[in-house]
């Protein structure tokens, strides 16, 4: 399969790209100090350091560029498009660098040329930086002729549509798929299909699985595009891509966002929901948030575990296994607020309202929502976030994800504390509440953003102090 030949992957680009920048951006800093300082045609009062501007400024930029998403891994890269955006970073990198640096010199009047080495050292940053880059993809796109880094790729669709995009992938091997198998809408296997046709949609995950498929394309005919939903629903909550052969409409209507490589059409279907600098952001206020709520609580919260121990035997802390992003189990926190093997003799449950399973500490740190805080040592473990879908159990996601089509949409994002839901909507007590949640979830999932999530932590705070907790 692909993945034996894959030379660079999702984890390694990353790191492979900002060792290349690291490296180009020094030499940049190394060629603008010698024609700063070394070269005699700009006035120098004082010979500045070089090494600890030089290693500054290259973290400086690799950060930025980490800011601007120029580290997001994709096998589909378009050179010039990848030169544009390193040229308006570093542009945006060194009218900054400058205005910090020079800005009390320029207006003085004692730096006449400073516009000059603004452009100097921009042009640097970008032929250098820029440049590397284009020798990369142009080892990469080689490399992909040639046979290596392919990845495995399912096509979804049985008809024309689907059996053009498979001789398109064959002929332009630069697009970085090799496939592997084809899913059906129906059980019956088109004669004309060339390749192994890998059973129906709701086999999907499972072909997934036996091809080790990285990616899947979707490529069905004007009247299945109802499957879609089938299709969605089948790989949600894993990290497989999806990209969609969009029909005319999709293309000339603006309502997608169409991308081609070779003449290639391809709509990608669920990209990163968050901008790397949002979610850097996210995940930095989440750490902070969680480490000052455990040490400045520490005393109350060791009250409420001893209040806990000496009503009912037991544990302090519930631990149960939960599925985070990407579906990835991982054991929750909670204070004890039921009895000790509440569930021994009824399986999992959904918690009912006035349950009596619940003790009467249990109560009082539910209605405050105090069960909770435990849950901030998985925020910092990384497991959650303060804000997201609620981690739910194994069990309930594969029953749910059997009745209620995209529920593993949820698992596409890190699950948190409090979410769009819950101040939304009230615990769940049956089907019909989780139907009505995961609506909430969706919205949220569609339209995350550090503002959406500042304003769920303020209606969750405000129903705190109004005492909305479940009981």
């Amino acid at each position: 399969m692909g993945s034996t030949k894959r030379l660079i992957g999702r984890q390694g680009e990353p790191f492979l790209l900002l060792f290349i920048d690291f490296v180009s951006i020094s030499l940049a800093n190394t060629l603008y100090y010698y024609i700063r300082v070394r070269s005699g045609l700009f006035r120098i009062v004082t010979i500045p350091d070089f090494w600890g501007p030089t290693i500054s400024l290259s973290l400086f930029f690799i950060l930025l560029f980490w800011f601007w998403g120029l580290y997001r891994y994709s096998h589909l890269h378009s050179r010039f498009d990848e030169f544009v955006s390193i040229s308006k970073a570093s542009a945006a990198g060194v009218v900054v660098i400058f205005f910090a640096i020079f800005f009390d010199e320029a207006t003085s009047g004692h730096a006449p040329h400073i516009r000059a080495l603004i452009l100097i050292y921009w042009s640097l940053v970008v032929i250098l930086v820029g440049g590397a880059r284009i020798v990369l993809r142009t080892v990469q796109r080689n490399l992909l002729i040639k046979g290596f880094g392919l990845h495995d790729t399912l096509i979804v669709g049985t008809g024309r549509r689907a059996i053009e995009v498979h001789n398109m992938i064959l002929k332009y091997k630069a697009l970085g798929y090799r496939p592997v198998g084809f899913i059906g809408t129906s059980s019956t296997r088109p004669d004309q299909l060339p390749g192994p046709f890998m059973g129906t949609i709701n086999q999907l995950d499972n072909a997934v699985k036996l091809t080790g498929a990285a990616e899947i394309i979707v490529a069905l005919e004007e009247g299945e595009r109802e499957s879609l939903l089938n299709v969605l629903s089948q790989i949600n909550g894993t990290s497989v891509g999806v990209k969609m052969v969009p029909d005319l409409h999709d293309a000339i209507s603006g309502q997608a966002r169409v991308s081609q490589v070779y003449g290639f059409p391809l709509i990608e279907v669920m990209p990163q929901l968050m901008q790397p600098w949002e979610e850097a952001t996210k995940r930095t206020l989440d750490f902070l948030s969680s480490l000052i709520v455990i040490l400045v609580g520490l005393p109350f919260w060791l009250l409420t575990a001893l209040a806990v121990k000496v009503e009912s035997k037991g544990p302090i802390i519930y631990k149960q296994e939960r599925l985070g992003k990407d579906g990835k189990p991982f054991t929750l926190y909670k204070f004890r607020s039921m009895y000790e093997n509440a569930e021994q003799f009824t399986g999992p449950t959904w918690a009912d309202r006035n349950d009596p399973r619940v003790t009467r500490v249990g109560r009082i740190i539910r209605k405050l929502h105090i069960d909770e805080i435990p849950q901030f040592l998985n925020v910092l473990k990384g497991d959650m976030s303060l804000v997201g879908p609620r981690p739910e159990r194994p069990f309930f996601v594969n029953q749910l994800s059997e009745q209620i089509p995209l529920y593993r949409r949820r698992l596409k994002v890190k699950p948190g504390i409090t979410g769009w839901a819950q101040v939304k909507h009230k615990y769940d007590e049956n089907i019909e509440d989780v139907k009505i949640k995961l609506q909430y979830d969706l919205f949220y999932i569609e339209n995350m953003s550090l503002r959406l999530d500042f304003k769920i932590i303020l209606n969750t705070l405000s129903h705190i102090l109004m005492g909305k907790g479940h009981t």
